[in-house]
């Protein structure tokens, strides 16, 4: 048996490793750029000048329920992102939440336009009630519990 010695700067890699260290490092960095939210934990004032708190949820309850958006910040045939919720009014008074995670790889949907929730990862996109307009998300969105108490949408 003979011993090889590489010399420095004499390093080989075979093509089946090197398609091997190539894909877990490209699954690596798509799980990584996936899982990032884009919603900062610091309060922040919206566009419209409304004070957000962190993750888009007002103070809460005694009931564990926190006020989500004012009814007149959820447009009819359209809906809002608030925090980690999505809030649509698919027709006047019908409110319902989602969970703004995509059910595709779990990116952020990032808006609710021209009556569909975006997710801007792969290009899902779900109707007002949830379910899934275009894939590639595989299933609807999760449903949250919310209800209107005055002129509020609530969680619960």
């Amino acid at each position: 048996m003979t011993e090889q010695h590489v010399a420095p700067g004499d390093f080989r890699l075979d093509r089946r490793t090197a398609l091997v260290v190539t894909g877990v490092a490209a699954t690596a960095l798509t799980a990584v750029a996936c899982s990032s939210n884009s919603v900062s934990d610091k309060a922040s004032a919206a566009p419209n000048g409304v004070q957000n708190k962190p993750n888009g949820l007002a103070d809460q309850k005694q009931d564990g329920s926190a006020e989500l958006a004012k009814t007149a910040e959820v447009p009819v045939g359209g809906g809002v992102i608030k925090g980690d919720t999505v809030i649509t009014q698919a027709s006047a008074g019908a409110f319902a939440g989602f969970s703004s995670t995509c059910t595709h790889l779990g990116c952020k949907v990032s808006e609710v336009t021209d009556g569909l929730i975006k997710c801007p990862c792969h290009g899902s996109t779900f109707h007002l009630d949830g379910s899934v307009a275009g894939g590639p998300a595989p299933r609807a969105l999760d449903a949250r519990a919310v209800h209107v108490e005055g002129d509020a949408v609530v969680s619960g």
